[in-house]
């Protein structure tokens, strides 16, 4: 394996898998962090979160064209390997598993995991096909590389339950970590998509998290969830946002839908658009 940007690169399956055995076979633990790359700092947050849990890290970057729809962003999205290479290494990643679509989806691939429940609504609506990608390759990846600890972004709450319910019920010897959201100083959630805003859309974009404050705190008042996210979405709309895909609360384990905070933690889930961007973020509301 050649280096980039500082850290050592598997392309194949089997180098990966190699490099792990060779460190399991010295006694030692190793995380895994999935990305598809344009990696940011709360990226970072998923490889150090791993270092504080396993004695190595391995971050994949693979952009997953399974999990992109048509018309979507696939095309555009940002490749940046010797960027997202040194960022990894400047922050103590081990590996950097960087396959190509034929690594992953060789000639005659023919399987698809599709997990039921927690992958309906939301996005699983409004992106057909979207989760099944998710699913698909989050399985092969894991399974390729057999990490004792998996780490996962909460900004992507409903893939983040996909993916534990998918390692329940295939029993993919994997333990499944959810990292809190890192924010930019007015809360915007980083995102690789947020180099899509203008200036005046990036002004704009932090309504979305303050909305999603607003409907926590009127929950916690004992408001109707419906209400709440009724005028949440109004908002964004007031605030400059072309459009709302959803602003819903739901049960934060199982995503059925939730009228009020009775007994059980929530999450606030929302979608919107703004210029070019389609930006996603949640936040957790305890009873």
């Amino acid at each position: 394996m050649r280096a980039v940007g500082g850290v050592a690169v598997a392309r194949t399956v089997a180098a990966l898998r190699t490099q792990v055995r060779e460190w399991r076979a010295q006694g030692l633990g190793v995380a895994f962090v999935p990305t598809m790359g344009a990696l940011h700092d709360g990226h970072l947050s998923l490889v150090r979160a791993g270092l504080e849990r396993a004695d190595r890290v391995v971050a994949s970057v693979f952009v997953n064209p399974a999990q992109f729809g048509p018309g979507e962003d696939f095309s555009r999205y940002p490749r940046q390997e010797e960027a997202d290479a040194a960022l990894l290494a400047g922050a103590g990643c081990h590996l950097l598993f960087a396959p190509g679509v034929a690594e992953m989806y060789p000639p005659g691939f023919a399987t698809t995991v599709t997990v039921g429940g927690v992958s309906e609504g939301l996005c699983g609506a409004l992106r057909p096909g979207h989760f099944a990608g998710v699913a698909t390759v989050v399985a092969k990846l894991l399974l390729q590389c057999l990490p004792d600890i998996a780490l996962f972004g909460e900004k992507d709450y409903q893939q983040l339950q996909v993916i534990r319910r998918l390692v329940r019920d295939l029993d993919i010897p994997v333990g499944v970590v959810g990292v809190p959201t890192v924010r930019e100083a007015d809360g915007l959630a980083l995102s690789s998509r947020n180099r899509y805003l203008s200036a005046e859309e990036r002004r704009i974009a932090p309504a979305l998290h303050r909305v999603l404050r607003e409907v926590a705190a009127g929950l916690g008042r004992g408001e109707p969830a419906l209400d709440l996210c009724r005028r949440a979405a109004e908002d964004l709309l007031a605030a400059g946002f072309l459009s709302v895909d959803y602003v819903e609360a739901r049960d934060a384990e199982t995503l059925s839908a939730a009228g009020k905070l009775e007994g059980r933690p929530l999450r606030i889930l929302a979608a919107a658009r703004l210029g070019g961007a389609r930006l996603i973020d949640n936040i957790g509301v305890e009873p």
